[in-house]
C-alpha cells in the first residue's frame, strides 16, 4: 500500500509494504506519527524539521519525505490522471487507462525545469493512492511507475 501525506510545505510517502514497525518515527514525533489514530500520520502537529527528522531515523526506507516546492499535485479522475500544477500552468502528468478491476498508467512526465524535484512520484503516488480507495488493483507499463510500485 502506498500513500501520500501532505501538508504546505512538505509531502511524506509511505509504502507499507516495506515497512517492518520499528517505531523509530513514532519515538522521533509522536505528534505527528500515531499509531492509533486514523489516518496514523498528521503532518499538521509538529514542525517540519521535527517531521524530517523521524524519518531520517526510518530504518526500513518505508517513510521518505520532499519539500512541496509550491506545486499542487490534484487527482484528476475524470481525465484518467493526476495533475501536477505550479500556480495555474500544468506542469506534469501521471495519466493512467482504465480497465474493468485495474488502473494502468501508462506515462508520467514532468517538464523538464521541474525534474529532480519529487513531483514524478507524488504524481504516481496519488493515482496509487486513487486506486486503492476505489478498491481497484494498479499497474503500469510506464516505466517510472513500475518502479515505484517495484519500491
Amino acid at each position: 500500500m502506498h500513500r501520500l501525506y501532505e501538508n504546505e510545505d512538505i509531502v511524506v510517502f509511505w509504502n507499507s509494504d516495506k515497512c517492518f514497525h520499528a517505531k523509530r518515527c513514532v519515538h522521533g514525533c509522536s505528534k505527528a506519527f500515531d499509531p492509533s489514530r486514523k489516518p496514523w500520520i498528521d503532518l499538521n502537529r509538529a514542525e517540519t524539521s521535527e517531521i524530517w527528522q523521524a524519518i531520517e531515523q526510518c530504518p526500513s526506507g518505508a517513510l521518505t519525505c520532499l519539500y512541496k516546492h509550491n506545486i499542487d499535485v490534484k487527482m484528476e479522475t475524470e481525465n484518467c490522471r493526476s495533475a501536477a500544477y505550479d500556480g495555474g500552468r500544468l506542469i506534469g502528468e501521471c495519466q493512467y487507462r482504465q480497465t474493468e478491476d485495474e488502473w494502468i498508467i501508462y506515462h508520467t512526465g514532468v517538464r523538464p525545469e521541474f525534474e529532480g524535484k519529487g513531483i514524478a512520484k507524488r504524481l504516481v503516488y496519488k493515482v496509487l493512492e486513487a486506486a486503492e480507495k476505489n478498491k481497484v488493483k494498479a499497474g503500469a507499463t510506464c516505466s517510472y511507475a513500475i518502479k515505484i510500485l517495484e519500491e
